[in-house]
């Protein structure tokens, strides 16, 4: 993998936006769903937003990533709801690298490290690296495992909801033998949402589908 061409974009909308919806007497970021909330009043709220899963098990699995999701952040915003439907439907892909487990380190008076267990054909892999920042480190122990030899072509951090619990909403480019794909990935942790967005990525890298460049996409 190579990383002269990483570059960290943050979409904040305060960077776009000169004024908020709330400057103009409209809501946002609504509270919708907390940790109470049942799966019966989930599956409305998807309703309600024009968001149709094709199957009960695709709910039941939305719904488990929601519970999920609930345990770290008190408040659940319909952003947070789009962003975790999409992690969802990528996940959806046949999966060659599945991510099991990893955790960082990093501090003023230390370097950056990483470890990460991926699962492989039923088998997991345990892989560490250091790295120039903690995203940096966890790439590196992933690629010792992928082996994929991509370039990163873009790496962008969306804040999904604002305040300390915000989602963040990865995404994650990789180029390989003229193929180019995204990956996406969301968590309160952004180191957990860029693991999971570059998993995704290599995923669609180890697909037999031939994909367009997204750049080309409609």
């Amino acid at each position: 993998m190579r990383l002269t061409s990483f570059n960290g974009v943050l979409k904040a909308r305060q960077t776009y936006e000169i004024m908020t919806a709330e400057d103009v007497g409209w809501s946002t970021n609504k509270i919708v769903l907390g940790k109470l909330s049942g799966r019966t009043a989930f599956r409305q709220r998807l309703k309600e937003l024009g968001i149709e899963l094709d199957s009960d098990d695709a709910v039941n699995k939305a719904f488990q990533r929601f519970k999920d999701l609930a345990d770290k952040k008190a408040d659940i915003f319909d952003e947070d709801l789009y962003a975790l439907v999409s992690e969802e439907a990528a996940a959806r892909l046949d999966e060659h690298w599945k991510l099991v487990h990893m955790n960082q380190a990093s501090g003023t008076e230390q370097r950056p490290h990483a470890k990460v267990v991926l699962m492989e054909a039923g088998a997991e892999k345990r892989s560490e690296s250091e790295g120039d920042g903690p995203v940096d480190a966890t790439f590196k122990a992933i690629e010792k495992l992928a082996k994929s030899g991509s370039e990163l072509l873009l790496y962008s951090v969306n804040a999904v909801t604002t305040g300390t619990e915000s989602q963040d909403e990865v995404t994650v480019r990789l180029a390989k033998g003229g193929r180019v794909v995204n990956g996406v990935g969301a968590d309160t942790d952004i180191v957990v949402a860029s693991a999971k967005a570059y998993v995704s990525a290599l995923n669609k890298l180890a697909s037999k589908v031939e994909r367009l460049n997204p750049q080309h996409s409609a």
